[in-house]
């Protein structure tokens, strides 16, 4: 069964209240939302009442009720998906990118609509997805390869429209039944044709919610450890029943600091806390960290520059002085001076060989139907710059491809051609992540140096954008 709009809004204005009604093709009861609350109907009790009535749109999907508190009353506006562009076929699962939203107001006011149009902009950007299968049982995009192997529950960080289920989860509704749960980041599939079998190559960035925020609005840590522009970033294959998948993460320096200013250029880098201070917050941070992703390292990118500077000096201190000193390992390596000219030679000859045991060691994860998990993903390198975005993308997407070939082997897609093939559509899409990831955090992909293997992008650096949690 093809993906299509599955579901019909309708509304009754008369006689009061004010009253909704969701019916989907692959259900036979519906949900009713009327005078702030919600009740599913059985096929009999809609049939009773649906022809007072009237069809108001149809929609891919329904992504819950956005409340706004307005003071002396609540707005309740129920979001669905009217506009959506699939990325590619994984498994049994479509993923498709959100274009469009609509949003109806659950006491049809037509002046909601200006006190939801900031909310509208972040949904209709672009970086949102959400996977389905005709099955009824899609991919939680959510969870990594191993994780969703291991023990399938949904990773809140990555669960962008969590707060949009509570209103239906207050009413009893099973959301995983009437629902889409959205991840934000960037989502990148290929099909690469192995002989007669077909492998999927993809790159998956899953942007945190628990710091979002853009650049110079967001910086460092918050109190509970959370950095800005947390990303997780997988480069996974699915082979036949096997899967082989390699993790890496990035996210600001966790630590109080700050830019101030309005003209880009001018931002001079401040900690905005004391030493002490700062400690309790960059201990959670690793701590939460050595937790979900094993064994740290960190590949700290910033250079000589005055500000980078004293942050580089700070990040070192505090880990120095940190109870994870002994566990997790900081390689400070000056992207700008090491990397002149996007050329790559450094990372090779000066890099690689501080990481490659690390890498060994940590090995990634592997699994087949057959044999069930062959092997596991023990640690993660931790990449930031400044922002987290064009010289983590470069430092990232260069580990990935060395990490590739050792993938491939273990799926047997060991043949020189097949190999340059994958390396090739691989390098392709870490240069689209690295572009969809900078959007989101800075408005634009990356523009000074790259890599060789990237191709160039001009674009504003400054944005404002306002997110969903």
């Amino acid at each position: 069964m093809a993906f299509s709009k599955g579901y019909r809004i309708y509304h009754k204005l008369d006689p009061p209240p004010y009253s909704v009604l969701v019916e989907t093709r692959s259900r036979e009861e519906c949900l009713m939302l009327e005078s702030g609350a919600v009740a599913v109907l059985s096929a009999a009790e809609k049939e009773a009442i649906k022809n007072t009535y009237t069809k108001m749109l149809d929609a891919y999907g329904i992504l819950g009720v956005l409340r706004l508190n307005l003071g002396d009353a609540m707005l309740h506006s129920l979001v669905v998906v009217t506009g959506c562009s699939s990325v590619g076929k994984v498994q049994d699962s479509e993923v498709f990118r959100v274009t469009a939203t609509d949003f109806v107001s659950l006491r049809n006011d037509p002046s909601d609509e200006d006190r939801i149009s900031d909310v509208r902009k972040v949904l209709n950007s672009g970086n949102f997805y959400f996977a389905w299968s005709s099955s009824g049982v899609s991919m939680d995009l959510s969870l990594n390869a191993h994780r969703r192997i291991k023990e399938d529950t949904t990773d809140n960080r990555f669960f962008w429209n969590q707060s949009l289920h509570l209103h239906l989860k207050h009413y009893g509704v099973n959301c995983d039944e009437w629902l889409l749960r959205l991840m934000c980041g960037g989502v990148e599939i290929r099909t690469i044709y192995a002989g007669h079998r077909q492998a999927k190559a993809c790159v998956i960035s899953r942007l945190s919610s628990e710091r979002a925020g853009t650049r110079f609005n967001v910086r460092g840590t918050n109190d509970d450890g959370q950095v800005a522009n947390f990303v997780e970033t997988e480069q996974v294959i699915f082979l036949d029943d096997k899967v082989s998948s390699f993790i890496q993460i990035r996210g600001s320096i966790p630590l109080f600091w700050e830019q101030p200013g309005i003209q880009v250029g001018s931002h001079r880098v401040k900690l905005s806390r004391g030493f002490e201070a700062n400690a309790p917050a960059f201990e959670r941070h690793f701590s939460a960290l050595r937790k979900l992703y094993g064994k740290q390292v960190i590949i700290n990118l910033l250079g000589m520059k005055e500000g980078e500077h004293m942050l580089s000096k700070a990040f070192q201190s505090h880990l120095k002085a940190s109870e994870h000193a002994a566990a997790v390992k900081m390689i400070n390596f000056d992207y700008h001076q090491m990397v002149k000219g996007g050329k790559v030679e450094k990372l090779h000859s000066v890099l690689k060989p501080l990481l490659s045991k690390f890498l060994e060691d940590c090995s990634y994860f592997s699994y087949s139907g057959e044999a069930g998990v062959q092997r596991s993903q023990s640690g993660t390198i931790r990449v930031n710059c400044l922002d987290c975005l064009d010289r983590t993308n470069s430092v990232q997407a260069y580990f990935a491809l060395e990490m590739l070939p050792k993938q491939l082997d273990d799926l047997g897609l060991d043949k020189p051609q097949l190999v340059a093939r994958f390396q090739e559509v691989f390098r392709s899409m870490w240069s689209v992540n690295g572009d969809s990831v900078s959007k989101i955090y800075a408005g634009t992909g990356p523009w000074t140096a790259r890599p060789r293997y990237e191709r160039p992008r001009r674009g504003r650096r400054s944005a404002t954008m306002s997110f969903v949690s």
